[in-house]
């Protein structure tokens, strides 16, 4: 809670004194450490607060200046809060007496705000406290945040695709100039995503996702390497390279397409099957262990088979999606013109080239899929507020 120097982290356990809680409570009293000094909440001198609580610092104390924080602001900000915590029935007061808290502080070496940090670690040991005691965070909200939520300290996004429809960019010439330049062009939108296409890696490597994530360093990036053998290795090197996603290729042999996607969830990306030339598409996520997250069903730029937005190469999207919880993507002459054809067809993904990366407004054609997608608005961050 809070900001700047004055910060607040607080860790705070509850629990009986007669249980695991009171006898880690007993032992950080009495195993004491040089720069980490438990000391007992209160409310002034000799009252200390109930239930009996200790403050332990995260941060070695060096000097008197440092001591004072948390012997001062910190301590008392803590003690108060719950002490107002019994006083609104968070705490029951007839449960005070058996009750023991500990409570790991974090207070900056450079906080020189006292008031700050006094009313920054009251709020955070507050909600810690009525969090801890009604058992927050539940598994559904865990599970429904994880993918939607942002670490503030983390330093960067790391998207996930949890909210279709989505737009993908395929980045399919093998110029990394040209390429450059429309990146540069591409509008910030956390419903777009960038594919460094087989054409651009068979040039210049995997080492070309670290240009991309350079001029977009949020973008989900999907590495389109085709995979067709060593399926775990590539996985890995797609991984490795800042992929959120690798594309394997439906043609694989089945124990390929198993060893990439089994290596895709041990690294945390995205395990993207394409089922170009792949007669059955259906039949082949039949046959594997675990299902990817996503399925490209895809017309190949030199086959023209059903004339241009044609969309009976999609016809499996049903099928697919009863199979389990799987994004399908669709490529292959999409315009701004197929665009509902693809929507209606129960496409998730519409992963376009050529209409995008040649046109001379690239900027403008994004913003043209995407408002027909419904997706012009960033979600933006939010500040969590549980309570």
């Amino acid at each position: 809670m809070g900001e700047g120097g004055e910060l607040a982290h607080i860790d705070l356990i509850v629990g009986s004194k007669s249980g695991p809680v009171g006898m880690a409570f007993t032992n950080g009293m009495t195993q004491l450490s040089a720069g980490h000094t438990p000391l007992l909440a209160v409310i002034r001198p000799n009252l200390p607060v109930k239930p009996s609580t200790l403050i332990v610092p995260k941060v070695t104390v060096e000097n008197l200046d440092q001591a004072s924080k948390i012997f001062g602001p910190a301590q008392t900000g803590v003690a108060k809060a719950i002490a107002d915590a019994m006083e609104e029935g968070i705490i029951q007061k007839e449960e005070a007496e058996d009750q023991v808290i500990i409570a790991s502080v974090f207070i900056h070496p450079e906080a020189k705000d006292y008031n700050k940090i006094y009313r920054y670690n009251y709020g955070a040991t507050k909600l810690a406290l009525k969090r801890a005691l009604i058992g927050f965070p539940d598994a559904d909200t865990v599970l429904y945040e994880k993918d939607r939520s942002i670490h503030p300290v983390m330093g960067f996004k790391v998207t996930k695709l949890w909210d279709p429809p989505y737009l993908q960019i395929a980045l399919d010439i093998p110029d990394l100039d040209l390429i450059t330049h429309v990146l540069s062009q591409v509008p910030k939108n956390d419903h777009l995503i960038i594919e460094a296409g087989t054409p651009l890696i068979k040039r210049y490597g995997l080492d070309v996702l670290g240009k991309i994530r350079e001029i977009k360093p949020d973008a989900f990036i999907v590495a389109d390497l085709k995979t067709l053998d060593t399926g775990n290795l590539e996985a890995r090197m797609a991984s490795d390279l800042t992929a959120d996603a690798v594309v394997i290729s439906g043609l694989a042999p089945i124990e390929t397409i198993d060893k990439a996607i089994e290596e895709a969830k041990k690294t945390g990306i995205y395990a993207v099957i394409d089922m170009l030339n792949v007669d059955d598409p259906v039949e082949v996520l039949r046959q594997l262990k675990t299902l990817p997250e996503v399925v490209e069903l895809h017309r190949a730029i030199d086959v023209e088979l059903y004339g241009e937005g044609s969309h009976e190469a999609w016809g499996a999207i049903g099928a697919i999606k009863e199979l389990g919880q799987i994004l399908v993507g669709v490529a292959g002459g999409i315009t701004e013109d197929t665009v509902q054809l693809a929507l209606d067809s129960g496409a998730d993904i519409l992963i376009v080239g050529r209409a995008i990366t040649k046109s001379k407004d690239v900027e403008g054609a994004c913003r043209r899929f995407l408002k027909a997608l419904n997706k012009e608005e960033i979600d933006q961050r939010r500040v969590m507020t549980d309570f």
